[in-house]
């Protein structure tokens, strides 16, 4: 069966990589987005672009992912066609490129500060002086001057510290479009050219109406451009995870050529390069231990935390520790091909993926720029015609509020943000999300499928069981059996051949070989005529299987009742013993079940061995529900019956054989090591064989769909309350009237909250018990 698993594993693999050569991902680093409503423009122009499959916008990244074969300059042009600019980004597996962002992202939170305090230091004033004297007018020549003077001021705020909110609304207006800096131009610039207004023709205007509001325009800009500095700096560290995952990729590699040993850096290892690491460095790429023996720390990938042991033959993955031994390698995985390299660009793909939950709010966004305009204008329409004197300044401040305060950055910045922060989580945890819909439909799984060989078992056989007959040792009956069977592939006979080895057994040449269809084996060992197979074998050559009235028929059933398959052995025509080989179960299998069985999932196993072994594995775990000697098909359908009993259906399994029930199910999980298995095999993957990176994977994508509900329900709030009260529908009852500056700061602090709840997702724990 392994045989069998591990074919079907290279095709996976083969397949996976035809498919990333047809289909290409390009990644574009998006300038001028505002807000959510930018995304669905962005992404509209992108698949419009002829070759391109798939686009998907990350509105907190300012990132496009972009599945096709259209060439990178093609989609720069569809992009600066809607009114914004665009250039190719890194696959995010180079550290430098990511330092290379992060230093972007720190010269813009400093410019962003700066155009901050350039308003503020204009703004602050104005706003104490007209809190404390409760005076703004123009009603004199001199206060018209002092107005004019503070008017140029103002204007040179508007262009020092919100330039870039013009520049992007004349560009939306040219693309007969809408989006956040529409709203923020229009507010702000409403209130200064009316302020100007009043300067420069106070007859125009009634006199209880000659305010001016350059304080609230000036104050409006520095707190918007605050809360983009914010969100800069607390949207950084939703990045961790690809950080730290960045930062276990070796710099330099101690390569063996011609005999010596010289350092080279990362980017110069070869395939076929053999490699050094010693004791508390940082394996550099991926290969198989060719000399020596170590312990490895793989938790960073898989986060297994104890230490695996490693020797010749073993694998090594890039990025982990090597904690004890010097072990020289061959290089089998360099570059962007290593298994880690394939984890960061896996990670970062998935944080760039949007699930359906945030579809919604795209939809949402994309007509709510509209809409927002049209209420402005309705409620300085009604205030003119309803309002009391002087209906212009409320028709003005009304207008200007409800533009300003009705910016959707938080409705675009809530799912993006969970996502982001949740699938790095995930990473950590071992856990590869594959994309934004399987993390959502992870949290509503109600049924969870688990092969047995390799799931719930390690997938391969060990000797469990020695019973001997009276006047045999275990020794001489292992002895004999592993002689016999030394050669063979059959992973029963190589269970006693590793045992014997452990033991430090030393084996015999068999002679005389002859395999006994259906039976067992004979042959010639040491002079002694041996023979080692089953039940039947033992009765054709007339052995007695019960010696001094105990019965090892017996010993046998209870053998294979716990799950183990017994093989009798003889010496020359003596029943000797029984050996018993199994498919160990893994040490935290019962306890993960029984995670999932207290998360109120169902769990069924389903095996293609015999009904026996099945059963007696199946109770061992604590499940009830077990279908045995299933093929992969029958597997697949059912899943269906599930599906159509109404469950979420999770499957579990080796990602190789279980394919067609992987593919079936509302959410596939391959379980196995991160240097064999195909990444892009599952909806999800889990890089360590415990069942509790399974539970872990469903406890994080509850706690982040959580998160983003929350997120939304914060966002759609703000907006929908937020609205009316600025258009005025309070005033008539209380008397109030919303400031535009409070809008603003209003505004800013929605998506800093919206930023912040997200990140609280970084201090999420999954309970084991």
């Amino acid at each position: 069966m392994s045989e069998t698993k591990g074919h079907c594993h290279s095709e996976q693999a083969e397949s996976s990589a035809v498919t990333s050569t047809s289909s290409l991902m390009t990644e574009l680093i998006i300038e001028g987005a505002g807000c959510a409503s930018c995304v669905g423009k962005i992404e509209g122009a992108l698949k419009a672009v002829s070759g391109v499959e798939h686009a998907e916008m990350n509105f907190a990244q300012r990132t496009v992912s972009v599945s096709g074969t259209a060439d990178p300059e093609a989609l720069i042009h569809a992009v600066e066609s809607v009114g914004y600019n665009a250039k190719v980004g890194s696959s995010g597996s180079d550290p430098d490129a990511l330092d290379e962002k992060e230093q972007a992202d720190l010269a813009y939170y400093k410019k962003l500060m700066r155009e901050t305090w350039i308003a503020l230091a204009l703004g602050a004033p104005l706003m104490a002086y007209a809190l404390i004297t409760g005076e703004m007018s123009v009603n004199t020549t001199t206060e018209r001057i002092v107005w004019l003077i503070i008017g140029i001021l103002t204007l040179g705020v508007l262009l020092a510290s919100g330039r870039h909110f013009y520049v992007g609304a004349w560009k939306s207006f040219l693309n007969h479009s809408a989006n956040m800096d529409t709203l923020i131009a229009l507010g702000t610039g409403t209130a200064w050219l009316y302020s100007m207004v009043v300067v420069f023709f106070p007859e125009a205007v009634p006199a209880q109406a000659r305010h001016v509001y350059f304080e609230a325009t000036a104050i409006i800009i520095g707190l918007i451009d605050l809360g983009l500095a914010l969100e800069i700096k607390a949207r950084g560290r939703t990045s961790e995870a690809i950080k730290r995952l960045i930062g276990l990729q070796a710099k330099t590699a101690r390569v063996i050529r011609d005999d010596k040993e010289i350092d080279l850096p990362i980017e110069q290892v070869l395939l076929g390069d053999l490699v050094r690491a010693r004791p508390g460095e940082k394996v550099p790429v991926d290969g198989t231990v060719t000399d020596g023996h170590t312990a490895i720390d793989e938790s960073m990938l898989t986060g297994e935390p104890m230490p695996v042991e490693k020797a010749e033959g073993d694998k090594v993955a890039a990025g982990t520790l090597n904690k004890t031994g010097s072990i020289v390698f061959r290089a089998t995985r360099v570059g962007k091909d290593t298994a880690l390299a394939q984890i960061i660009n896996m990670v970062k793909r998935a944080q760039n993926s949007k699930p359906p939950i945030g579809r919604l709010a795209d939809l949402i966004s994309a007509y709510f720029v509209p809409v927002v305009m049209i209420v402005s204008v309705i409620s300085a329409l009604a205030w003119l015609n309803f309002g009391p004197a002087p209906a212009i300044a409320f028709a003005i401040v009304s207008a200007t509020t409800v533009l300003i305060i009705a910016c959707p950055c938080a409705l675009g910045l809530a799912t993006p943000m969970s996502v982001m922060v949740g699938v790095g989580k995930a990473a950590e945890a071992g856990v590869l999300i594959r994309n934004g819909e399987a993390l959502q439909t992870a949290s509503k799984i109600t049924a969870m499928i688990l092969d047995k060989t390799g799931t719930i078992t390690l997938g391969s056989p060990k000797v469990t069981d020695i019973v001997v007959a009276p006047g045999r040792t275990e020794e001489e009956v292992l002895q004999l059996a592993a002689s016999v069977e030394a050669g063979s592939e059959h992973p029963l006979a190589i269970a006693i051949i590793e045992t014997a080895q452990e033991k430090s057994i030393e084996l015999s040449k068999a002679s005389s070989f002859n395999a006994i269809t259906a039976r067992g084996v004979e042959a010639n060992v040491d002079g002694h005529e041996v023979l080692f197979g089953n039940e039947k074998l033992m009765h054709e050559r007339n052995i007695s299987l019960v010696i001094e009235g105990v019965n090892f028929v017996e010993k046998a059933q209870l053998l294979a009742a716990e799950a183990k398959t017994p093989m009798y052995f003889a010496i020359d025509g003596q029943f000797a013993g029984i050996i018993a080989v199994a498919d160990p179960i893994k040490e935290d299998s019962i306890s993960a079940i029984q995670r999932l069985q207290k998360n109120g999932i169902r769990v069924v196993m389903l095996t293609g061995d015999n009904r026996d072994t099945a059963k007696a594995v199946a109770e061992k775990v604590g499940i009830s529900e077990f279908i045995a000697e299933v093929l992969p098909e029958d597997k697949a359908k059912k899943v269906q019956e599930l599906q159509m009993a109404g469950e979420i259906v999770g499957m579990t399994g080796d990602g190789i054989n279980d394919a067609p029930a992987l593919a079936l199910a509302n959410v596939g999980f391959a379980i196995g090591t991160g240097t064999d298995v195909a990444i892009e095999s599952a909806d999800i993957t889990l890089m360590r064989g415990s069942l509790h990176g399974l539970a872990d994977a469903i406890a994080v994508s509850k706690a982040t769909l959580r998160n983003i509900k929350q997120n939304l329900f914060g966002a759609f709030v703000y907006n929908m309350a937020g609205v009316p009260v600025a258009a005025g529908i309070l005033y008539p009852v209380l008397g109030i009237l919303m400031n535009p500056v409070i809008a603003g700061a209003a505004m800013a602090f929605s998506s800093l909250t919206v930023v912040t709840n997200a990140n609280r997702l970084r201090l999420f724990k999954a309970k084991e018990h």
